[in-house]
């Protein structure tokens, strides 16, 4: 009896933390950004994925595509303000298909030169594990500057 008590706490333990591990954020994220966007007064347009992003300099030069390598300056935040992450006014260089699938979607909506806001669901992100300061399901927001389109 003892062993499978233990049995069926230890099972409910691993399905309790496997739903966990599973939830979806859509719903809970979405409020998040309409709420965000709300409070900033901002002009967001939605994609179809779910990703925000609002334009307030188009840029004059390249657009890139999802598979061209940017400089571009950032400031990473959550909705509450506090900053994760951020470049330096010169940029960071990378390729558009390695990194999170918020930017690879929303920075082509830039030209360079252009700047504006990515509202980034978790699913678009680092998903319901997280990474380093960022935990699971966070919306992340990040100011962005499109430097330049490398190739």
């Amino acid at each position: 009896m003892k062993y499978l008590l233990t049995s069926l706490l230890a099972l409910t333990l691993f399905i309790s933390c496997s739903k966990d591990e599973q939830k979806d954020y859509t719903a809970e994220n979405e409020t998040e950004i309409t709420d965000y966007i709300a409070k900033n007064k901002l002009t967001a347009q939605r994609t179809e994925s779910g990703l925000y992003y609002v334009i307030d300099v188009p840029g004059t030069g390249t657009q890139p595509t999802a598979k061209s390598n940017v400089t571009v300056a950032y400031r990473g935040a959550f909705t509450n303000g506090t900053v994760f992450d951020q470049s330096n006014s010169d940029g960071v260089s990378f390729n558009l298909y390695e990194v999170i699938p918020g930017w690879t979607e929303g920075i082509p909506f830039f030209k360079t030169g252009g700047s504006g806001i990515l509202l980034v669901p978790s699913r678009l992100a680092y998903g319901n594990g997280g990474r380093d300061k960022i935990p699971g399901g966070a919306v992340l927001i990040f100011e962005v500057k499109l430097i330049k389109v490398n190739n």
